[in-house]
């Protein structure tokens, strides 16, 4: 029970953009689907290419979206957003908008999204948009008012409420970021993708002198927008606490884990390869390239397992091998 109203528009009689259609197309691909192509949200989208995403239109849009039960809804939008000032309000502006009817009004936004508690359990909110960082303001009370965000609600802006959402080489700068996320590169060892590490990724790639995303929650549950391959084999992850006992147990390695026969030291070439000690060096090294296990005075594993070593668990390890211990993998 996943529904994603996608919203795209470039068309705008004065002002047209150029990347929101795209950006917003791409969104609802990646959103439709799980890395491993299996279904993960219900999307309706909205494109000006397609059709005139109006005030009623995208009204509508919402209204359905938040109409009913699901577990987990996203609003994504890309267009043109503005700032009332002189009403202390925001709006993301519909094909349509104009002075005195400028589109959907974030603090509406926001009600359909608090308003939606409990039959909707999780919603996030993604704009890219110009002034976004408004939403979750209490219109009236200035930039420095307390965040009405309600229960389960989590919001990620483009920018601050003065700031201006970008466009580089035809495409959101926001959005090509969160594309570059939700498709791997912001997921966590076990290849889940949530708004916490979109925004992350965001925030780390942007630099002091761009514009500034925001992200605002007000959760209790862990919401995940899209799984791919993990990192490490999950079924690798639930074995962590067979190798190590021990959060500070140190793995003992020797020869027989390294299958390489033709470049180790001549005085170890005779030493038999154990197929199943070689099972879990692999293992071990696919947990060490993504920082769960690191090698004990050496600097790679294969060093480690010539030198009859071994190899440890770091803190992240540590974490997963709890994880594993509560069966939450």
């Amino acid at each position: 029970m996943k529904r994603a109203l996608v919203v795209g528009i470039d068309h705008y009689p004065t002002k047209p953009l150029s990347g929101c259609v795209h950006d917003a197309r791409s969104i609802a691909n990646l959103l439709e689907k799980n890395g491993d192509g299996a279904p993960n949200f219900s999307v309706r989208l909205l494109a000006s290419d397609e059709i005139d995403v109006s005030s009623a239109k995208l009204a509508e849009g919402l209204e359905d979206l938040f109409n009913g039960e699901a577990d987990l809804v996203v609003l994504f939008f890309a267009g043109h957003g503005c700032l009332n000032t002189d009403m202390n309000s925001g709006y993301l502006v519909s094909q349509d908008g104009k002075r005195g009817s400028l589109g959907i009004s974030l603090s509406d936004i926001m009600g359909y999204a608090n308003n939606a508690r409990p039959r909707i359990k999780s919603t996030v909110i993604i704009l890219d948009s110009c002034h976004s960082g408004f939403t979750g303001e209490l219109p009236g009370l200035g930039k420095d008012s307390p965040s009405p965000i309600g229960d389960g609600v989590t919001i990620l802006t483009a920018c601050h409420r003065e700031g201006s959402a970008a466009e580089s080489d035809g495409q959101g700068l926001f959005t090509s970021l969160l594309i570059d996320g939700l498709s791997g590169s912001s997921a966590d060892i076990c290849g889940r993708i949530t708004p916490a590490s979109l925004y992350s990724h965001i925030d780390q790639t942007l630099g002091p002198w761009e514009q500034r995303p925001i992200y605002k929650a007000n959760v209790q549950t862990f919401v995940v927008l899209r799984t791919v391959e993990p990192k490490v084999p999950l079924a690798v992850l639930r074995r962590i606490p067979e190798y190590f006992p021990d959060p500070a147990y140190i793995f003992p390695l020797d020869p027989s884990y390294e299958p390489d026969r033709q470049n180790v030291p001549e005085s170890i070439r005779h030493l038999p390869i154990d197929p199943e000690h070689t099972r879990i060096f692999k293992e071990l090294q696919t947990c060490n390239r993504h920082g769960l296990i690191t090698p004990v005075d050496a600097e790679h594993m294969y060093y480690a397992a010539i030198n009859s070593t071994g190899c440890k668990l770091t803190a992240l390890g540590a974490h997963y091998r709890s994880l594993a211990i509560l069966q939450r993998i």
